[in-house]
């Protein structure tokens, strides 16, 4: 049972991160890559979703990870459908993915004894694991933060903005 849902999940998050391959670094609108102010305001805020998921999901707080990813859900719907904001088709395609990604992880947070459901694979993104009980969500998640990260990126036309993971201690110095 255990493998079944490890399966599942991985082939969740592998969904996640190929979309995100995909997608690239689309230009958010058609002027210069920047898009309306609307859209880069969305993608300022869609980052501010990214960082605050990023924070709790690896504090390993399930209640806050659950009313993040509510957060981000009707902003990755809105893009999604391309109606609100101007974006390119591949960053709707991003946020599409993104958004199956987030209803998945909430349903899965909301009942951990639902059965995980089948999303297109995608490579998994070389993000460190998720802690405690967020570990039957990591590929999961990882892969919306990973899409996420696209999405900012196209929406905001720049660079891709690191999300703040937790910087692993140092191991102390040997002594002689």
């Amino acid at each position: 049972m255990k493998s079944r849902i490890a399966r599942s999940i991985a082939v969740v998050a592998i969904g996640g991160l190929l979309a995100v391959a995909s997608g690239g670094v689309a230009a958010a609108g058609t002027l210069g890559g920047k898009g309306t102010s609307s859209t880069q305001a969305a993608g300022a805020q869609m980052l501010q979703f990214r960082d605050e998921l990023t924070k709790v999901a690896y504090a390993g707080d399930v209640t806050s990870t659950r009313s993040a990813l509510g957060k981000m859900n009707p902003l990755l719907k809105d893009l999604s459908e391309g109606k609100r904001y101007s974006i390119a088709v591949e960053q709707q395609n991003v946020a599409t993915d993104a958004k199956a990604r987030s209803s998945e992880a909430s349903r899965l947070l909301a009942d951990p004894n639902a059965k995980p459901r089948q999303l297109p694979p995608l490579p998994l993104p070389p993000l460190p694991d998720l802690p405690g009980p967020l570990k039957v969500v990591s590929d999961l998640l990882k892969t919306l933060l990973t899409a996420v990260t696209g999405l900012v990126a196209g929406l905001l036309g720049g660079g891709l903005p690191v999300p703040p993971l937790p910087v692993p201690p140092v191991p102390p110095l040997p002594t002689p």
